[in-house]
């Protein structure tokens, strides 16, 4: 008889089961910033492949330091900053679209703009390309578009405003997010003209911790602090909650449950009343950040205070949510910035790179999948989305969504040079007639043209004799004033 079969644990099999990270070299990292203090559950820190840039202490106002990637070290202490808030930075995000762009939000409830060039500035840089103005309260969320050009997202504590487009109309949405009469705001923002193109109202009833898009722009998941009962509730407790888009259109989640366990959440739009996968972390009281890579389909989590980045790949196999390791270090993260794809170093399998802050410094982790060729791992690179977007703003508020253009990272990304931010504000003294054939005037229009151009001639005549009737009365009133006058002496 044959021995019985010993009882082996099934590995499940992922090309990404031993992806380990690494910190850079101490010459990598970049030393004496003194990153900001302030309490907030914003990353602090936004990564491009040009620049990174850091939300740091200033007095007398908001600040945030652009350093170019290469200029690792020792940050002189004169280094110029991005100044121009009256309050605290709280957020920064790089616009997918240009490099050189990037904007901030601040507790004096603007959103700034800004043009960073490719050399090293003299000088802080004071003067935002624009400032948008509609919160009433501070702005702690922007997030930009990713397909279309220079459409912005802010979000924050406000005052009603009007909602167009219908964005409450999606089911999913009004069950998620309960509809009651709030102040809290998100605005979408035309950055090229610096006008409001959407202000979403009714639809948070307290501050709102995040917001995110799906791939393709097309839709938005936000997070409340909310605390009405209702029928959907990714987690039971009170603390913050984080949401992102994953692929094929599933919810990703983390929050607290009752027992301020921390959780990850798994969420179906067919379905929000049960998840597709609950997982208990641990009892750290840190807000989750969630960051996602579509390319590969995983979920690396920081928390704020934690020394660890753990990270999930998701499939269509149950459990759903599988765990691949966990990064750890000494030292607690006061923030996080996450590379796009297109800055990574593909000679070295190089699938992500965090940029963990400090108190007085930012340190690059850097995570790869082990791989004995030097060639391009064409397997964990698929063509992922570059720098060109695919829709104008207006086409975007006209209803119109498109995918994100791919580009191959087989030979690399190269950044481009500095591109200008052009901003024309819409003047309506400016309405000039559309470029193109002019358009033949009817009977109609040419007696309209007439009938008005006659009552305009009209109203300055009527004018005019008003004016003659007041001067004679005035040179009336001066010569009975001087008869008056001589009389007297």
């Amino acid at each position: 008889c044959p021995p019985p079969a010993m009882s082996r644990r099934v590995v499940r099999q992922s090309k990404f089961r031993h992806v380990f990270g690494q910190p850079v070299k101490a010459d990598q990292m970049y030393e004496d910033i003194r990153v900001s203090k302030v309490t907030c559950d914003s990353s602090f820190c936004a990564v491009n492949p040009k620049f990174v840039a850091i939300i740091v202490e200033a007095g007398g106002g908001g600040a945030f330091i652009v350093l170019p990637l290469a200029k690792t070290g020792r940050v002189d202490k004169n280094h110029p900053l991005v100044t121009g808030h009256t309050a605290p930075v709280l957020d920064i995000d790089w616009c997918p679209h240009n490099d050189n762009v990037i904007a901030s939000a601040s507790e004096d409830t603007t959103v700034m703009v800004w043009q960073i060039p490719d050399y090293v500035p003299v000088r802080n840089i004071t003067e935002p390309v624009v400032t948008l103005e509609g919160h009433s309260k501070r702005v702690s969320i922007i997030s930009w578009h990713p397909t279309a050009r220079n459409v912005l997202l802010s979000a924050g504590k406000g005052v009603p405003g009007a909602l167009p487009r219908g964005w409450g109309g999606d089911p999913w949405r009004e069950r998620y997010l309960p509809s009651a009469g709030c102040d809290n705001l998100v605005i979408l923002w035309n950055v090229g003209t610096g006008e409001m193109l959407l202000v979403l109202e009714d639809m948070h009833t307290d501050l709102i911790y995040n917001v995110g898009w799906n791939r393709n722009g097309s839709l938005l998941v936000t997070t409340c602090k909310d605390k009405k009962v209702r029928k959907t509730k990714p987690h039971d407790g009170t603390r913050p909650i984080r949401a992102i888009f994953v692929a094929d259109g599933k919810i990703f989640t983390t929050g607290f449950s009752k027992m301020s366990e921390r959780q990850l959440g798994l969420w179906d739009l067919k379905n929000f009343e049960e998840p597709i996968a609950l997982q208990e972390m641990d009892t750290s009281n840190g807000v989750l950040l969630p960051f996602y890579d579509s390319d590969s389909s995983i979920v690396y989590l920081c928390g704020k205070g934690d020394s660890s980045i753990r990270y999930f790949e998701i499939t269509d196999e149950a459990p759903y949510v599988h765990y691949l390791n966990t990064y750890s270090s000494k030292e607690p993260q006061r923030g996080m910035g996450f590379m796009p794809k297109r800055g990574l170093d593909v000679s070295k399998c190089e699938i992500a790179r965090f940029f963990k802050l400090h108190e007085r410094k930012c340190e690059p982790i850097v995570m790869t999948v082990p791989r004995k060729s030097d060639l391009f791992q064409d397997d964990l690179y698929p063509d992922t989305p570059g720098p060109e977007p695919a829709l104008e703003a207006d086409e975007w508020l006209s209803g119109k969504d498109a995918e994100p253009i791919l580009i191959s990272l087989r030979d690399g990304y190269v950044p481009v040079k500095n591109r200008e931010l052009k901003v024309v504000k819409k003047n309506i003294l400016d309405n000039k007639p559309p470029p193109g054939p002019r358009r033949r005037q009817s009977t109609c229009d040419l007696e309209f043209s007439q009938t008005a151009l006659e009552e305009v001639l009209e109203e300055i005549r009527a004018l005019k004799e008003m004016v003659q009737a007041q001067e004679k009365r005035i040179s009336d009133l001066e010569n009975k004033l001087g008869q008056f006058t001589n009389g007297t002496d």
